[in-house]
């Protein structure tokens, strides 16, 4: 049975199979989301594994290993920067959710656990953050329902939760 479920947690403390880091193009260790995990999952061995990689680009998700965390692997997402939302910040958004699903339907996934990417220092407007976010997450689960994916949403702010409930009620 597929789900998607949104709890206020901070996502280095999931249980799932991964999690999805809100990553840059150089996947290089961040502020916020990225630097939280960078951090619990020991920022040598990561910033190692990225440096292998060379890269993500916008919409796009790749995978290392949790190192340090509870989940066997975070999938790197680059979600898009908001510029007013005409250059296919949308489509982007929706793209980078729908690859990291992907990415972990490869790797034999069956929990994930996402933030809200592009929707901190990326600008994104959080309610429209949400649309995709839900959407994209929907959408991977109608076109595989026989593959088993729990999805969950972690955020650390109760007006953000409350937001995100409400999308997850209305779509």
């Amino acid at each position: 049975m597929n789900s998607i479920e949104i709890k206020k947690i901070g996502i280095t403390n999931l249980k799932t199979d991964a999690i999805v880091n809100a990553a840059n193009e150089g996947l290089w260790e961040g502020g916020g989301v990225c630097g939280a995990i960078f951090r619990e999952a020991g920022s040598a061995e990561l910033t190692k594994a990225c440096n292998a990689i060379g890269g993500c680009k916008t919409g796009h998700a790749v995978i290392t290993p949790g190192f340090r965390l509870p989940a066997k692997y975070i999938i790197h997402a680059v979600g898009p920067v908001w510029r007013g939302g005409n250059q296919k910040e949308p489509q982007l958004l929706y793209s980078a959710y729908q690859q990291s699903l992907l990415v972990a339907k490869e790797n034999d996934c069956h929990s994930i656990g996402f933030p809200l990417i592009s929707a901190g220092i990326f600008g994104y407007p959080k309610d429209r953050a949400w649309i995709q976010a839900i959407q994209a997450c929907r959408d991977f689960m109608k076109e595989y329902p026989d593959y088993e994916m729990y999805v969950t949403f972690a955020v650390l702010d109760d007006h953000i939760l409350a937001l995100g409930q409400q999308v997850l009620e209305e779509l």
